[in-house]
C-alpha cells in the first residue's frame, strides 16, 4: 500500500532539471537547486525555474551552475541573476516602494471582500425589516369589493 501511495506523489516530486544539467558535487548541485526554487520562470511566471521546462528556464539553470562552479557564493548568484532580469525574476521580491502594491495585493483583495460580504449583509437586512407601505383608499376599496377584510399590522 506504502508503494502505491508513493508512485501516486512521485509526479509531485518531478522536477524539470535534467540529468545533463546536474552537477557531479553533491553539496554543490543541492546549493544550486536551493537558488533555482527561488528565481521565477520568466515564461511560466507562476512557476521556479527548477520546476520549469522552458528553454529560458533550463538556461537559467545552467548558468546559475556555472556561476557556482566559478566560486560564486550563493549570495552573489542571486544578485547576479537579479541584476540581469529585475526583481520579477525573484519569486520572494524584495519589500520597496516599487512592489508595495505587489505585497499589500492580498491584503487588498481581503479587505475588498470583507467590505462586500458586510454591504451585501446590510442590504439583505434593510430589505428584511422594510415595512410594506400602506394601502391606499382606492386599494383598500377594490379588497373590500372583493371580499377581502381589512388588513391589520399584527397579521
Amino acid at each position: 500500500m506504502g508503494v502505491f501511495i508513493a508512485l501516486l506523489l512521485l509526479p509531485l516530486a518531478a522536477h524539470a532539471v535534467t540529468p545533463g544539467e546536474r552537477l557531479a558535487d553533491p553539496a554543490l548541485e543541492a546549493r544550486a537547486r536551493a537558488i533555482t526554487t527561488e528565481l521565477r520562470c520568466l515564461v511560466c511566471q507562476n512557476q521556479s525555474i527548477d520546476d520549469s521546462d522552458a528553454s529560458l528556464a533550463k538556461d537559467l539553470r545552467v548558468l546559475v551552475r556555472e556561476k557556482l562552479k566559478e566560486g560564486m557564493s550563493d549570495a552573489q548568484v542571486r544578485e547576479f541573476v537579479h541584476a540581469r532580469y529585475g526583481d520579477f525574476v525573484l519569486l520572494r521580491p524584495p519589500m520597496k516602494p516599487g512592489t508595495l502594491l505587489l505585497w499589500s495585493a492580498p491584503l487588498i483583495a481581503l479587505l475588498a471582500g470583507a467590505a462586500a460580504i458586510w454591504m451585501a449583509a446590510r442590504r439583505r437586512r434593510g430589505v428584511v425589516t422594510a415595512r410594506p407601505a400602506e394601502l391606499t383608499a382606492e386599494e383598500q376599496a377594490r379588497l373590500e369589493a372583493l371580499g377581502v377584510g381589512r388588513r391589520t399590522d399584527e397579521s
